[in-house]
């Protein structure tokens, strides 16, 4: 069994697919922020789905960044705490929502998971535009999300520094897929279709002739 560790913060979504990119976003926010404790371990998830098993099993604490769908107006940031995140599953609110859920049931069964858990969800705008970036509602409450992140790490006892202006840090992921290097290196929606590539898929909607 892996050693258990104190506190796990994760985002999880695919910054391909737009808002889908919130959690990771934040989560990148997050450590570009704040220096925490030895016992914190920041991770961008993406879409592991089952793969963060072991991550989630062996943790105490989990915060959690995603994108989802409450029907709400985008942008509206929700919290679900420790008892709330299953309920969260009676309803599919997130593009990654079944293999989270899976994770925490098969911890359950098998007497591991976390003692507690919080959920920092956003309600996303645009889930289908390959190869966009966030929407200006999503991106606007980045900033807020990471705030009530650093809060609840905080009051869990793991408070974290503020980073200094201009300090280095190690990356969560490959520089590529930071969000200044992704948007600026990514064609327009009017260079590159995004729903589609024409050589598989019937060209209809926005980019059809």
């Amino acid at each position: 069994m892996s050693e258990v560790r104190q506190v796990l913060v994760l985002g999880i979504g695919n910054v391909l697919w737009a808002d889908e990119g919130f959690g990771v976003r934040a989560v990148e926010a997050l450590h570009a922020a704040y220096v925490f404790p030895d016992d914190v371990q920041v991770i961008d998830g993406g879409t592991l789905g089952l793969y963060l098993f072991e991550l989630i099993a062996s943790s105490r604490r989990v915060l959690l960044f995603d994108a989802i769908d409450f029907g709400l107006p985008p942008g509206t940031l929700r919290v679900f705490r420790d008892g709330e995140v299953p309920a969260w599953g009676a309803v599919k609110m997130s593009p990654h929502q079944t293999g989270f859920n899976d994770v925490l049931a098969l911890a359950a069964l098998r007497g591991r998971g976390p003692e507690k858990i919080t959920l920092i969800g956003v309600q996303p705008r645009e889930l289908e535009d390959l190869g966009g970036s966030l929407t200006d509602p999503v991106r606007a409450r980045v900033s807020e999300a990471v705030e009530i992140g650093a809060h609840e790490l905080a009051a869990w006892g793991f408070p974290g520094a503020a980073r200094p202006s201009g300090a280095s840090y190690a990356p969560l992921n490959a520089s590529a897929l930071a969000l200044a290097d992704y948007e600026g290196g990514r064609p327009s929606a009017e260079d590159a279709c995004r729903i589609g590539d024409p050589r598989v898929l019937a060209r209809t909607g926005p980019c059809g002739d």
